[in-house]
This record gives C-alpha cells, structure tokens and sequence, in this order.
C-alpha cells in the first residue's frame, strides 16, 4: 500500500482532520541515513507529523520546516515538508542507541533530551512565520500537541507511531491530527477528549491492519465524518548536482580558489537524503568562472 494522507472534516466543520500511513517514507528515510532503530524511531515521527502539516498549506511553493534542537545523544532533529506531499529530514545523530524506556519501548524521549520545537512556514510572505515552543515530554507527539495550543491556539490532538522489525526495517508508520474550530460545542470537545482518551497507541492499530480512514473513524467515533482529500506522500529531496554547485557559488571566489589549488576533489554531502556529489577540479574551475 503507498503511503497517503487524506484530510476531513467532522460535527459540522467543527472539527479537521489529518491521517496518514507513512511507512515507506519512513523506511526511505532510513535507507539514506542508516538510521539505528530509535533514531528511525524519533525522525519518523517527525516526517510522519511533517507531511501531515505541509497538507495543510496551501501554496504550492510553501514549504514548513519542523525543528528540535535538544540536549540528547540523537543531536536534533530537522524536517522539511511543502504542500504536495513531499517530505524530507535527517537526524543529527544517526547511530544514536540506548537502552529501552520502563515499557520496554525505544526511548525517543531520552535519545531527544530536553530542548525546543520551532515550527517555520514560508508562504511566499515578506516573513516567514515561525513558533517555538520548549519541549514538554520530548516523545514529538505530545509536543507538538504542545505546539498547537500554545503558537497556533488551536487545541489539538496528535498522534504519532513508528513500529519496527527486528532486522531494524520499518514494520508501521503513521499517525494523525485532530483539531478543533473556535467555534467547537461543548459536547463536541467532550466527545472527542472522551475519543482520544481511548487511543493508547497508533502503531497498535496500524497492527491491525487500520488506514488513515479507519483511524479518523477511531478517532471520531460518534462523528460524521467527511473525507475531503487525498495525498500521496513520499521522502524526496530535491537536491541535484546543479544546486549543490550553486552552494558552492554562494561560498565566494577566495574558498573556491583555495579548494582548487589543493588540486583534489571533493566531495558535498546533502543533509537531508545523505546524497554524496563529487566535484573534480576542472568542475571546481568552471564554477569560479560562473561567480561575479
């Protein structure tokens, strides 16, 4: 089954709606980055979270940028997302592994640490909007939950799950985003506090075979739901051998000079996908005579 997002809406437009199935992006992203299970753990959630938010915009050059910068062994986490569907991040540290939490679980909160969240939506405005909040159990979900009402005052529910196999490849992945309108009843807040209370775990229900329809239906038990989109959603990056040399560009005459003058080649690695782009010194030569 590809990976998709599909957005609703319930009780009367008093309540949107994201899910998403993201297993093959999360089993890309740990491909590119040989990621250690918990670390696969923690960057997944984070794209799975990511795709969800980039849906919600609406320009097709928006572009959100999910950011934790933490005290923990895994050294941050950075995720970038636009309104198609297209996902991208790597972790700070990939080989992160430490001991299992008191449940038996990878430990995504102890290999985050403490730290903050900082959201950026460039929407083609004069200024990006950007929030941060401090994280509040550094498991990604809860804080982004966090997130939600504090910088963006809408009260929310997020849900966040990556199971994986024991030769470490990603068995589910996926989650979801509820979040109520200002002008929500009462009895719609309660039902769905009531909801959510009952989900102790995404990866549980992706187990039993459940889609990001079936989960909405979980989640908004007692609701009419109404499915209004659906997405495909992947990893991809969109680096090439043409802009990395445009970033060399952006580096100036003098450093390009000195590379060429060591006469080796070099090599630029892409963060986000961990793509290598080999640059040979005649390369190195035509870029210096394409810089003003």
């Amino acid at each position: 089954m590809n990976d998709y997002i599909i957005r609703a809406t319930a009780a009367n437009d008093q309540i949107r709606a994201f899910a998403a199935v993201t297993t093959e992006m999360v089993e890309t992203a740990r491909e590119h980055h040989n990621t250690s299970p918990v670390a696969t753990a923690a960057l997944g959630r984070l794209l799975t979270a990511g795709a969800m938010m980039g849906s919600m915009m609406k320009g097709e050059k928006d572009v959100l940028t999910l950011q934790i910068k933490a005290g923990g062994p895994l050294q941050g986490i950075t995720v970038t997302a636009d309104s198609q569907g297209n996902v991208k991040g790597y972790v700070g540290n990939p080989d992160v592994c430490i001991p299992a939490n008191s449940k038996g679980k990878l430990d995504v909160a102890g290999a985050v640490g403490p730290g903050f969240l900082t959201v950026i939506k460039d929407m083609g405005l004069k200024e990006p909007y950007s929030g941060q909040v401090m994280l509040q159990t550094c498991e990604i979900a809860e804080d982004l939950t966090y997130y939600f009402a504090t910088s963006e005052q809408v009260p929310s529910a997020v849900g966040l799950g990556v199971l994986m196999n024991k030769n470490n490849t990603v068995r589910q992945a996926g989650g979801f985003i509820v979040q109520l309108m200002p002008f929500a009843e009462e009895e719609v807040i309660s039902r769905l506090e009531q909801n959510v209370q009952k989900i102790n775990s995404v990866t549980n229900l992706l187990e039993e075979g459940h889609t990001p329809e079936s989960l909405l239906e979980k989640v908004l038990e007692g609701f009419d739901v109404q499915i209004n989109e659906k997405m495909d959603t992947r990893f991809r990056c969109n680096c090439s051998k043409e802009r990395v040399a445009k970033a060399l560009i952006s580096i100036g005459r003098k450093e390009l000079n000195e590379m060429i003058q060591e006469g080796k080649p070099i090599e630029m690695n892409c963060h986000f996908c961990n793509t290598n782009y080999n640059f040979t010194v005649e390369e190195l030569k035509e870029i210096l005579r394409r810089c003003k």
